[in-house]
């Protein structure tokens, strides 16, 4: 083997290491990723849901987009709307933010506690604003309702 094989081996083929530079934007995270958005804020977008296990229930949200975080002291998340001010603490006080192939585009999964008689007020249609705090990140998003009907 040659020294120049041997040097291309020790630092990976440049092929599957290289990460796309790109220009990210709220939109083009958003067309890339199959799911509905919940919410935007200026760089990121959330993807959320409720999730149900034998009567215990989770909010469970996905950021996509320039958040990048490792905490071991969770985060909180402010949903207000009509008739509707909940403040939700993330489950586990550890998570971190993985790295995407797109150059700037990160994703952090967390999930946050909800207990049956405010998962019943989760209504994207009556949410306007989420606000995320986690470590020294506060994010403003602003819903997107899904089928509205006129």
């Amino acid at each position: 083997m040659s020294f120049i094989t041997k040097l291309k081996s020790a630092f990976g083929s440049s092929n599957t290491n290289k990460t796309i530079a790109t220009q990210d934007t709220t939109d083009a995270i958003m067309k890339d990723v199959d799911n509905k958005p919940f919410a935007v804020s200026n760089q990121n977008v959330l993807y959320a849901g409720l999730n149900e296990l034998g009567g215990y229930f989770c909010f469970q949200t996905v950021i996509v987009g320039t958040l990048e975080v490792k905490t071991k002291k969770g985060a909180q998340l402010t949903i207000v709307g009509k008739g509707l001010n909940l403040v939700l603490k993330s489950e586990s006080v550890e998570f971190e933010t993985e790295a995407t192939a797109l150059k700037g585009r990160m994703v952090t999964k967390i999930d946050f506690q909800i207990d049956e008689k405010n998962a019943g007020k989760i209504d994207p249609l009556k949410i306007d604003e989420l606000t995320l705090n986690c470590k020294k990140h506060e994010i403003i998003f602003t819903a997107i309702a899904h089928d509205k009907k006129k």
